[in-house]
């Protein structure tokens, strides 16, 4: 799973630097429009120089138009760790044969074992299929045209769409048993799964956005209003009902879920063990009970501080949602005027959610 996570983030770091709207994206595509093909290495540590032959130097600003009447030549390109200036151009690289090579052009298979022998960023334009591929270490990624790419985001979207109805269906159940006092672990452990789900698309789209540049601008929008404040209502669920006899911290909590592969989040026991709670038969039969954090997070101008407090005295939401204005007010930070607000503000929550679901 760190292997993921790692590859994850090579693949981030790679998208944004040659991201469409940056001047190396736009040497990039000169190049692609022209059909001359390229190989291009960026930074020139020593374990790249070591593999360096000929060529001449440049050390010269990067400029797209400089890029691009470099790669006219068959050589390779060298440019610095910055992408600020061009080093060499007209270059041979030569990596050890010794390296596996799965790539069948020449200046693929350069770019592979050079990425594999030094650890560096390489990049091969194919003049015959006019495509890039990025090496780094032993990862390889092809950069699709933003049409497609595009495409693909708008139908990643309309999943996202999809399943964050399913979450808010949920999630407006779970409002109304926690006023009711009735909410199973079955009903926490479906929510944060719907959770999971959400945040899984949303990442895909994320990783188009990052390859899109600017060309992902209204994606992006899209994705922030159709997430919004999803990853911390997810945060605030299992600060609520992780096991009372377990001393776990919500965050280590969802990094432990998150990791988990496709086939773990969406098996309860994994959600529950993680949660602090025993293997049971039935989820649906165990009875679990809020302590008042997400719940009491949306009553408006409430401090971080006070919700801490309220919840450290009683311990849980029934008992806060039980306590009257002189018990409410006895609580650190509250006040009279502040006690008289929690009460109103969950009794217009409470309507509100019995009538949400009136309309489901």
């Amino acid at each position: 799973m760190a292997e993921k996570v790692n590859k994850d983030e090579i693949l981030i770091n790679i998208l944004k630097i040659i991201a469409p709207g940056t001047k190396f994206r736009e040497g990039l595509d000169n190049i692609l429009k022209a059909k001359t093909g390229a190989l291009i290495i960026i930074g020139d540590s020593k374990e790249i120089m070591d593999i360096v032959d000929g060529g001449f130097k440049i050390d010269e600003e990067y400029t797209p138009a400089r890029l691009y009447e470099l790669a006219k030549m068959d050589g390779a390109i060298i440019l610095s760790k910055d992408l600020k200036r061009i080093l060499l151009a007209n270059t041979q690289i030569i990596p050890s044969s010794k390296i596996t090579t799965e790539e069948t052009g020449t200046r693929h298979r350069t770019a592979e074992r050079t990425a594999k022998q030094t650890g560096e960023l390489v990049i091969s334009i194919s003049q015959r299929r006019n495509i890039i591929t990025v090496f780094k270490g032993d990862f390889r990624y092809t950069i699709e045209d933003s049409s497609k790419i595009i495409t693909k985001a708008n139908q990643a979207l309309q999943t996202l769409e999809n399943y964050k109805k399913v979450f808010d269906s949920k999630l407006s159940v779970l409002n109304e048993y926690e006023f009711n006092d009735i909410v199973t672990l079955d009903n926490v452990i479906t929510c944060i799964q719907r959770a999971e789900m959400v945040m899984k698309v949303a990442k895909e789209v994320q990783r188009s956005i990052y390859e899109l540049g600017e060309d992902g601008i209204l994606v992006k929008m899209q994705l922030e209003e159709l997430i919004e404040d999803l990853p911390e209502e997810e945060l605030l669920i299992i600060k609520d009902y992780i096991a009372p006899s377990r001393r776990l911290v919500a965050e280590k909590v969802l990094q432990t879920i998150k990791t988990s592969s496709q086939d773990e989040f969406v098996q309860s026991q994994i959600i529950a063990r993680a949660l602090g709670y025993e293997q049971f038969d039935n989820y649906e039969e165990v009875a679990v009970y809020p302590r008042g954090y997400r719940i009491l997070n949306k009553i408006p101008r409430m401090p971080s501080n006070i919700v801490t407090n309220l919840v450290k005295t009683f311990k849980s939401f029934q008992h806060i949602l039980l306590a009257d204005v002189d018990k409410l007010d006895e609580v650190e930070g509250i006040g009279e005027v502040r006690a008289r607000t929690i009460k109103q503000s969950l009794r217009r929550m409470q309507e509100q959610f019995v009538f949400d679901n009136l309309m489901i």
